[in-house]
């Protein structure tokens, strides 16, 4: 049974796409469920989210309304104590040339033998996808109690709300991460507090073409269960 698919936006040059089929049971049963269930609707949009690279991903981008709903999605997220230490920032074209140079340079401060071609392939990623936005953390705002590793997973269900919507609205998404994160140049652009960390960038815009849909795995082989007496046992 395959998994109910999600309404995409037809891609520019349509590529090679895989179904993907359920890997248990109780996946099969959720794919077997009408599809104006909420449980198989959240299932169908969970199941087509699939990472879509920046350089797959192109015009026409998510319009301002729809660019809300997706940011407005991520004040959904978890977020012990209400500290929102998290925050993105918007990356519009007028100041992609100013991240391309950060990302050069960036470049060059680890391989100052690197060819004037890689360099100029470093900038060419901040130039693509219409929309582009920074994910940043803040280990220290509100209440210090609460633990770095707690805003990371706040921050990353927050993304993941992100790229759901984005989904729904039939746009491809990615994350990506690399060593100009941590650059200096970086850090002055996007103007980060010292207590701030640059946790990834989002891209977001038409799918233009996509891989096979990979095959994910079972939940049995990632779910342990606690069992007095024994420990713990694979499955549940």
């Amino acid at each position: 049974m395959a998994v109910i698919p999600w309404p995409v936006k037809p891609a520019r040059h349509p590529g090679s796409v895989a179904a993907s089929a359920p890997r248990d049971a109780a996946a099969s049963r959720v794919a077997a469920a009408p599809s104006d269930e909420p449980a198989a609707m959240a299932a169908a949009l969970i199941q087509s989210r699939q990472t879509i690279l920046p350089k797959r991903l192109g015009a026409p981008g998510p319009t301002g309304a729809e660019l809300a709903q997706i940011l407005g999605a991520a004040a959904h997220a978890p977020d012990h104590g209400q500290l929102v230490p998290w925050r993105f920032v918007l990356v519009p074209a007028p100041a992609r040339p100013a991240l391309a140079e950060v990302f050069a340079q960036a470049l060059l401060e680890r391989d100052p033998e690197a060819s004037p071609e890689q360099a100029e392939q470093a900038r060419e990623k901040a130039h693509r996808s219409p929309v582009l936005l920074l994910a940043v953390v803040d280990a220290q705002r509100g209440d210090p109690e609460v633990d770095l590793a707690e805003r990371m997973v706040s921050a990353g269900c927050a993304v993941q709300n992100m790229l759901l919507m984005a989904t729904a609205q039939g746009y491809g998404s990615a994350l990506t991460s690399g060593k100009a994160l941590k650059a200096a140049g970086l850090r002055a652009l996007f103007q980060l507090l010292p207590s701030e960390q640059a946790v990834c960038f989002i891209s977001i815009g038409t799918v233009v073409s996509r891989k096979a849909v990979r095959v994910r795995p079972a939940a049995s082989s990632y779910v342990s269960t606690l069992q007095p007496g024994r420990g713990v046992v694979p499955g549940f």
